[in-house]
């Protein structure tokens, strides 16, 4: 197995001030090239504790990446600072001075002095080309005491870090590693993390090619299926044999075998079958429609959303009868019901997906993350009744999330939606 280290340089990642995306990217991309990020560093604008944090990921790792630093102002430091280390001078490369002439001249502008410091080389660097902005990359092979070390550095910008990381260092991963690799992305959703796993136990114990990995986030479980083989199609084989025995175990709580989201899976099968949807909502005051609109071509399926926050609104627009609000209140299956039948009245859409529920913080003895998530369709409601845990924020994303998923397994299940 390859070592790797991300080393993230800037100190607006120090302070909180942008997330660190750039090394969540890399360290989700590296395990298709059959390695994996063993250590993450931050480390601000200082050359002398660069310095100390670059030895100290040269010490353990094979491969340091990193990302940051390369651009024209004083306190990009990271070339600078790692040639120095490595005992190299700084060239300037003539190529990358072209580059930048010519980013500037597509703009009608002129390269100030300070842009052409993004020229200069370590000598005897391989430059990586940025053909989106104009901060080459560059990779160093070490010698001597760094005998058997590399150095690659890319730029902190994500729009010019991800397509240098596909075209340079991807490849060469999958040179270094001499075997192919290829990974599935189970997603999953009604289940957790722990009750995943469990399940899936008897394949994680006995693992070893393919391998199999989960991780959480937002309601969704994400299992990933990594398999190894001498060629491509070898590979391919057996993380699909993972994938079909994970299918088995899991049934339709598995919504995606491509690592995409509910709302993507939903709009392709809506468009499938051609059929629409729409969305009432309350407590996620628009977050549903927000993430089936935010799926391009999702205007060929989506109808209409209607955020109703108040009981007055729920009557007006949806149709909930006074009597059901004051005998069962906002927050019940039998609104819900209704919330999703004027919905699907209103729009003229073939399913209507409605919420209604808790997201706290608590007021009286309201009984926060309770939530009823219903669905109108073909002269059918369904409701279903949820009890999510944790903050406002998230209690309304869970919701959200599930409505998505709900309407989904619908549509897979039914008699009258199925292709």
């Amino acid at each position: 197995m390859i070592i790797t280290e991300v080393l993230s340089v800037g100190t607006e990642l120090l302070m909180g001030q942008i997330a660190n995306t750039d090394a969540q990217y890399i360290s989700k991309r590296l395990p298709d090239a059959g390695a994996g990020v063993y250590y993450h560093t931050v480390v601000g604008d200082n050359d002398r504790r660069l310095a100390g944090c670059l030895r100290a990921a040269l010490a353990r790792a094979d491969i340091v990446i990193t990302t940051g630093g390369l651009g024209p102002t004083q306190d990009d430091l990271t070339k600078q600072t790692i040639a120095r280390e490595f005992g190299l001078a700084l060239e300037e490369d003539d190529e990358s001075r072209r580059r930048i002439d010519a980013f500037f001249a597509a703009r009608g502008k002129q390269a100030t002095v300070n842009n052409y410091r993004q020229a200069l080389i370590p000598r005897g660097a391989e430059v990586l080309a940025n053909d989106h902005g104009t901060a080459p990359g560059c990779m160093i092979r070490g010698t001597g005491e760094y005998d058997g070390k590399t150095v690659i550095m890319l730029p902190g910008p994500p729009g010019e870090l991800r397509p240098m990381f596909e075209k340079y260092v991807m490849p060469l991963y999958r040179e270094l590693a001499g075997r192919a690799i290829v990974s599935r992305f189970v997603r999953i959703c009604g289940k957790g993390e722990s009750e995943v796993e469990t399940i899936l136990m008897d394949l994680i114990d006995g693992q070893t090619d393919p391998t199999f990995a989960t991780y959480a986030k937002d309601g969704l479980v994400t299992v990933r299926v990594t398999a190894s083989g001498n060629t491509e199609a070898e590979a391919t084989e057996k993380a699909d044999n993972g994938t079909r025995a994970i299918c088995r175990l899991l049934g339709d709580n598995v919504y995606s075998l491509t690592d995409e989201e509910p709302e993507q899976t939903l709009i392709r099968l809506l468009k499938a079958r051609g059929l629409t949807v729409a969305a009432a909502e309350s407590l996620t005051g628009g977050m549903i429609s927000q993430k089936l609109t935010s799926v391009p071509g999702a205007s060929a399926v989506v109808c209409a959303g209607c955020v109703t926050y108040t009981d007055e609104a729920k009557q007006k627009l949806l149709g909930v009868k006074p009597d059901t609000l004051a005998r069962f209140t906002a927050v019940s299956a039998e609104t819900c019901r209704e919330m999703a039948e004027g919905m699907r009245a209103l729009s003229g859409a073939d399913i209507a997906v409605a919420v209604t529920g808790y997201a706290g913080p608590r007021v009286s003895d309201e009984p926060v993350g309770l939530v009823y998530i219903g669905a109108a369709y073909v002269g059918n409601v369904l409701v279903k009744e949820c009890r999510f845990t944790g903050s406002r924020e998230r209690i309304r994303a869970l919701t959200a999330v599930n409505a998505i998923d709900l309407t989904r397994r619908i549509l897979l299940n039914n008699a009258d939606f199925n292709a």
